[in-house]
Formats: structure tokens, C-alpha cells, sequence
């Protein structure tokens, strides 16, 4: 089966642009944001909607790493890293937008939002996805997104960013 492009480069760079737009409009401004992108190529969307954000604002908000892989209802083992959020501030009392490339089930979702809570108690947490592909098991939804892809459950979704993957895109397999 031959995949289907449904973004390339410049429309993942418009959405991360919307998406930066969005989130100092609700935030009233970019005072008491952290950024934490969840592993693998969520930290390189936060990277650049914290690059977007500074070019807006001319403010570098803190930008983190979740590894979530302690944290998963669907492994075994029980382990809560240490270091499962990885970020140089406190953020305690501060406003956490979570970044993923795709939102399925929202288990991932889940496993993020309790290795920040295992780490600090921010004030809000919202959510920042590239694609929302839909198939939901847990009621989570997000705050900011790319592109909503309707897709049957036997699709697969295919993000690939330039820092990992030598490549940008969105393409459905």
C-alpha cells in the first residue's frame, strides 16, 4: 500500500505557527508557559514552537522532554523514572503544554500527565497535537491542533521530522 501525504514541511511549519499563536492567545502572552514535548519527535515539535514562540514574543520559553515509558498501563513493569521530565525549571504553579506528534487512544496523553505529576503540580496542563487521528479510549482531548485526519483503525499515521527522520512530513500508510 503506498502512502498518502496529507502534510508536507510548510504545512506542519504553518500549523506549529498556528499552534504557537494559539497557545500565547490563551495564555494571554508567553509569562509561566513550559513546553514539554513527549519523546521521540514531540520534543522536536516543542523545540519549534518554542522557536515560533520566541520569533512572535521574543521570549525563549522553558522547553522540556518526557520519557512516558515508565508510566504505561499497557507494560508490565512498574517503574517511575527519575528522570522521566526533563526540563532546566521548576514548574510548580506554572502552565504545562504537553507536545506529541499524533493523539490515538490518549494512553500516551496519560502516561505524560503522570510523570508531570510525579515530578510537580502545575497549574494547568494542556495538550498540542500535530495529528488527531481519533479512535479515543480514555476522554482526552486536545487544546491546539495541527490537522484532524479522520482515519479507520487499520490506517497507520506516519510523522517524520527533519532531526530524526531527514525528512518533514505527515503521510498515512
Amino acid at each position: 500500500m503506498a502512502a498518502k501525504i496529507i502534510m508536507d514541511s510548510a504545512q506542519i511549519k504553518r500549523a506549529v505557527t498556528r499552534m504557537s499563536h494559539e497557545i500565547l492567545e490563551k495564555h494571554k502572552g508567553s509569562e509561566n508557559i513550559v513546553l514539554l514535548g513527549i519523546k521521540t519527535r514531540g520534543e522536536h515539535l516543542a523545540l519549534r514552537i518554542q522557536e515560533r514562540i520566541e520569533e512572535i514574543e521574543g521570549v525563549k520559553l522553558p522547553t522540556g522532554t518526557i520519557d512516558i515509558s515508565g508510566f504505561r498501563d499497557d507494560r508490565p513493569e512498574d517503574i517511575k523514572a527519575d528522570k522521566s521530565v526533563v526540563v532546566d525549571t521548576d514548574f510548580t504553579n506554572m502552565s504545562v503544554v504537553i507536545v506529541d506528534d499524533v493523539l490515538e487512544t490518549g494512553r500516551t496523553i496519560r502516561a505524560a500527565i503522570d510523570a508531570i505529576l510525579n515530578t510537580a503540580r502545575p497549574t494547568t496542563i494542556s495538550l498540542a497535537i500535530l495529528v488527531d487521528r481519533g479512535h479515543r479510549e480514555l476522554p482526552i482531548r486536545p487544546d491546539y491542533v495541527g490537522k484532524n485526519i479522520p482515519t479507520s483503525k487499520t490506517e497507520k499515521v506516519s510523522v517524520k521530522v527533519e532531526e530524526v527522520d531527514q525528512e518533514t512530513s505527515v503521510t498515512i500508510l
